[in-house]
């Protein structure tokens, strides 16, 4: 068979056939979805001479009837192998269902001469969708058409013919053809390392051709646009069209980086020449015009091969550090996204040892957030100085969250968990010093801060509720019961403060397992675990929470019982406090002072008349036996609060917090827990979904390519490029 590309043994010298083979490998094997390769683009406008262009290059003959090669993108592949063949398939677009895309790469042919080419065109068109005429089915497609060339003495390259640039719509062509084939073309020069060839007719104003503005936009400075003039054998000799174009042959009007080449295509009269006869023509006519004035490495099919040899080499040869970079890159990238995946679970066993190894992770780390142990990377990570539990890397310090809640709660219960203020005993009407403290520290917390009573206020309430709640006791005596009376009141805030304490610690445990698992495990786990049961066994141990909450308010709520000795020591101190005061003040009273008699000097005599102090004392003994019972209630409630207040914090903090919401918060998914779990639970909880599957696949076959990459890309090290 003969496949005759002559002048594509020019392209290369073995060195850039080496590094240009690599590139072809690279292509081979499927790394042209993962990262932008070295290639030469053929583009331009619809009848711009592009498959004319790429037809002189490779010296294949293309069909050039009905536009076949401007419906779709075309890559012709050459590679160098040991036996001569042609291969064509169809690449299919990654916008296609799955079904699509086996259908298309099920088709395959391959021809032993380019005869055989336009035949084997009809049938790819027919898999893409497209009939012979291009009406019966879509008329343009996103899919691609791969010739693939191979033999002994085949260069290594790479060209795309694009389908060319539609201006207006026509039979045939709608406004949505005419956007998809822009696409297409946009798709393929914006990749950073395609080299455009942008084809332009010397028929059509410049300006007016589409594809000058797209490569513009992509590639500003023309480094790796190289701009093809075409059919310049239709202007008129010496008109102003032909200096216009020669003009910007020259690269005077629009600058591209690589500058400009002009190719003489053949003619219609010329459509049975050969590829000898073809170049004798175009030799002839550069010769013998106008355009003969221009550099001879400017003009013609033999000088742009010679020139795309080059410039083509120098480009991959620049572009190389990066490609091996990608592909390094995109390795690591892919291999760290199959990791987060974890093993292969298809069986329920597989299922179970994926669930173990995460479950344990998450065990330990859970653990050592509830212990106070903040040893590793999962705890040291973007630690906010402000310390707050807004804060999602200061989450992770559970503990510390819980101290620092628990604190906060301790602090409300003391500053704002009593109904009333009132002043301590012997004070009289004076009022505490530390009320400042205390409504400077109203301001922290949104509960409403207690009323403040004077010592005389304080009494009048305490004997109101006596009166309230009188028995048969006698005159001057109250009942014992009044003190738990006075205490409910004084406590009522306990509840409603306890119970959001509680909830504010469950949705901290609840946040942190949230923040940790979502971390740990893969998003679809993550959803079927939580909703499955995380979430329930968060919800029982906050039910369980509630309920001890419960019965610490009940107790609360019982008549205070106490065998602490502080409540008698501090009634015994209390009235001390008021009798050594009152006394005091009468032994005061009766002091008597009076000069002393025969004394040259002022001395004093003082002397205390102890029937005047007695009298006194006496007198000041207050006769109101209800007022001193309503005094001797009120003193029993400030003691008895303060010892309930101290044990309702240690209760609620311990008996609730720790016993029911962090204790055992590690174990709600332990290993021991997944270890119990039916088969169908853990295949159920662990089983890869349909989507994982495939990206799993997706992200194996991409590792795979990309070890082929970079074992390729090894072999160009040796190479002094």
């Amino acid at each position: 068979m003969q496949f005759n590309t002559t002048s594509l043994e020019s392209l290369q010298s073995d060195e850039q056939r080496r590094v240009l083979d690599a590139i072809a490998q690279m292509r081979k094997c499927g790394l042209e979805d993962v990262l932008s390769i070295p290639q030469i683009v053929v583009c331009g406008d619809q009848s711009a001479g592009k498959s004319s262009v790429l037809e002189a290059i490779t010296e294949i003959p293309f069909p050039r009837n009905d536009n076949l090669c401007t419906r779709f993108a075309t890559e012709i592949i050459l590679r160098r192998a040991e036996v001569e063949s042609i291969t064509i398939k169809v690449i299919p677009d990654i916008t296609r269902t799955e079904k699509d895309k086996e259908s298309i790469r099920a088709f395959q042919a391959s021809i032993t001469n380019f005869e055989e080419l336009p035949k084997i065109m009809d049938k790819a068109m027919s898999v893409m969708g497209i009939d012979e005429d291009g009406h019966a089915g879509q008329a343009f497609s996103r899919d691609t058409l791969s010739v693939e060339i191979e033999g002994p003495s085949r260069p290594q390259l790479i060209l795309v013919d694009l389908p060319g640039l539609i201006q207006n719509e026509s039979k045939g062509v709608t406004a949505t053809d005419i956007a998809l084939v822009a696409e297409i073309t946009d798709r393929y020069i914006s990749q950073p390392r395609t080299v455009c060839l942008a084809v332009i007719s010397a028929t059509n104003d410049y300006a007016n051709q589409g594809i000058l503005s797209k490569v513009r936009n992509v590639d500003p400075q023309g480094d790796r646009t190289l701009g093809i003039i075409t059919k310049p054998d239709r202007l008129p000799a010496g008109s102003g069209s032909e200096s216009a174009f020669i003009g910007l042959a020259l690269n005077h009007d629009i600058s591209l980086g690589l500058g400009w080449h002009v190719l003489k295509n053949r003619s219609y009269e010329e459509r049975s020449y050969s590829f000898t006869e073809r170049k004798a023509s175009e030799a002839l006519f550069f010769a013998n015009s106008n355009w003969s004035h221009l550099p001879k490495d400017c003009i013609g099919v033999e000088s742009l091969v010679e020139r795309l040899s080059a410039l083509l080499f120098e480009h991959v040869k620049r572009q190389l550090p990066d490609v091996q970079a990608d592909v390094s890159n995109k390795f690591s990238e892919t291999q760290e996204q199959l990791k987060i995946m974890g093993k292969r679970r298809a069986t329920p066993q597989e299922c179970r040892d994926y669930l173990m190894q995460l479950s344990l992770d998450v065990f330990l780390v859970c653990k050592a957030a509830v212990d106070g142990h903040y040893e590793g990377d999962y705890f040291n990570r973007g630690m906010d100085q402000a310390f707050h539990a807004s804060s999602p890397s200061d989450l992770h310090r559970l503990r510390a969250m819980v101290q620092s809640v628990n604190a906060k709660f301790t602090t409300t219960i003391r500053t704002k968990g009593h109904t009333y203020y009132f002043a301590k005993p012997g004070e009289e009407d004076s009022i505490d010093p530390s009320l400042a403290a205390l409504q400077l520290a109203a301001t922290t917390f949104p509960t409403k801060s207690p009323k403040v009573l004077q010592r005389s206020q304080a009494i009048a309430w305490v004997g109101r509720v006596l009166t309230q709640n009188r028995g048969r006791e006698l005159q001057g005596n109250f009942n014992p019961l009044i003190v738990g009376e006075l205490f409910w009141q004084q406590s009522s805030k306990w509840e409603h403060l306890a119970a959001e304490h509680v909830k504010e610690v469950a949705a901290m445990c609840s946040n942190f397992l949230h923040k940790l698992l979502l971390e740990k495990y893969p998003k679809h786990i993550y959803s079927r675990l939580w909703t499955s049961h995380i979430q329930a066994a968060l919800e029982t141990k906050y039910k369980a929470a509630e309920r001890e909450l419960k019965l610490i308010i009940e107790d609360q709520k019982s008549y205070p019982i106490n065998y602490n000795h502080y409540y008698t020591d501090t009634m015994s101190k209390y009235r001390k406090e008021r009798e050594g005061k009152a006394l005091a003040q009468c032994v005061k009273a009766a002091i008597i002072r009076r000069r002393v008699a025969d004394c040259t000097s002022d001395h004093i005599s003082t002397t205390v008349n102890i029937d005047k102090a007695v009298k006194e004392f006496t007198r000041m003994t207050d006769p109101d036996m209800e007022k001193r019972s309503c005094e001797e209630a009120l003193d029993c409630l400030v003691t008895i609060y303060k010892v309930s207040q101290k044990t309702f914090i240690a209760n609620v903090t311990t008996q609730v917090i720790e016993r029911h919401l962090l204790r055992g918060l590690e174990k709600i998914f332990s290993p021991v827990v997944v270890n119990a779990l039916s088969d169908q639970a853990v295949t159920a909880i662990a089983a890869e979904p349909g989507a994982a599957k495939r990206q799993r696949a997706f992200l194996e076959d991409r590792i795979a390519k990309l070890e082929d990459g970079r074992r390729i890309l090894s072999g160009l090290e040796r190479l002094s490029l």
